[in-house]
């Protein structure tokens, strides 16, 4: 894939065909500044609440969005169901999330390149950057970080996954398109602990799911960057002893991909999110591996996890 040249012509006056799409729950420290860093560049907005009991639905009503309301299971059982039933009616659709923004000039490549993209090419992955502490993460394998999230309306399905959801297309072709495209997130450090204690919950069910077949599902055919990363975790990392793979990642981000060279923000990120999250996720897997050996059926280990979890959880469909 290459990166889509960025056209001479002058911005349109009339907005893309396009659609963003972001999922919310308590988000008003956020929302406001996402739907704004898309606003030149999308016809529309959707925000699919998740009852927020804070001003998350004003403020986004006040910047112009259209609200649904649906109980949240899962981010990826979230956003399909805002795909099948939020009522899109433009020809592409972009995943946003409340703590992301688009920057001006990747606003200005989007709005200048969709409408010259032939008719095979049906996804764009974007550059994500991490804003951590007010400092750019560069280093550690965080950046580049190719990620589809703009797909014609239609194409585009999501993984069914508690963790690490990505969105494929079923047909066509992607391109690359460069610009500013930053999750910077508002939280302090009790709120990126708290966050990533409940990412680890999904993504532990995700290692147990894999180990006992217990979802029967079809691996998505996802290609690039997050194809690769996905190999290497689910064919080597998962399998490595309780204390290896955290202690070995948290040393080949900092040391081999150089996550030194991101200052002291860099030594707390790449710590907590390359070894203590790490840990966090094989420590619950080794508890939750323990109660599921009593189990002997599908059926009792989907629901003993449930209840170790406190999550919904099913066969996806």
């Amino acid at each position: 894939m290459r990166g889509a040249p960025l056209p001479e012509a002058s911005q349109p006056a009339e907005k893309p065909d396009l659609t963003a799409v972001i999922l919310t729950f308590n988000e008003a420290h956020h929302i406001s500044r996402a739907i704004a860093s898309v606003r030149d560049v999308a016809r529309e907005v959707l925000v699919v609440d998740s009852f927020s009991t804070d001003n998350t639905v004003a403020m986004a009503e006040a910047a112009g969005a259209r609200i649904l309301q649906r109980s949240f299971t899962s981010h990826a059982a979230q956003l399909q169901w805002a795909l099948d039933h939020g009522g899109i009616t433009t020809g592409w659709t972009l995943r946003l999330d409340a703590d992301e923004l688009i920057e001006p000039d990747l606003a200005r490549a989007i709005a200048q390149t969709l409408p010259r993209l032939d008719a095979d090419v049906t996804g764009i992955t974007l550059n994500r950057k991490h804003i951590f502490m007010g400092r750019w993460i560069r280093h550690g394998g965080r950046y580049p970080l190719w990620l589809l999230r703009l797909w014609r309306t239609g194409a585009g399905r999501v993984e069914q996954r508690w963790m690490d959801e990505h969105v494929v297309v079923d047909r066509g072709r992607t391109i690359r398109l460069v610009g500013g495209f930053a999750d910077a997130n508002g939280g302090d450090l009790t709120f990126f602990t708290a966050k990533h204690n409940g990412y680890a919950t999904r993504e532990a069910i995700e290692v147990l799911a894999a180990r006992h077949a217990l979802f029967n599902a079809t691996p998505a055919a996802l290609t690039g960057q997050a194809r690769r990363k996905r190999i290497i975790k689910t064919r080597i990392y998962d399998h490595l002893p309780l204390w290896a793979g955290p202690a070995g990642y948290f040393l080949y981000r900092y040391v081999c991909q150089r996550g030194f060279l991101d200052g002291r923000a860099g030594l707390i990120y790449h710590l907590l999110q390359g070894f203590w999250y790490r840990f966090l996720v094989a420590a619950k897997v080794a508890e939750w591996e323990g109660e599921l050996a009593a189990c002997r059926s599908r059926e009792e280990r989907l629901a003993r996890l449930a209840a170790l979890s406190g999550l919904p959880i099913a066969p996806p469909a």
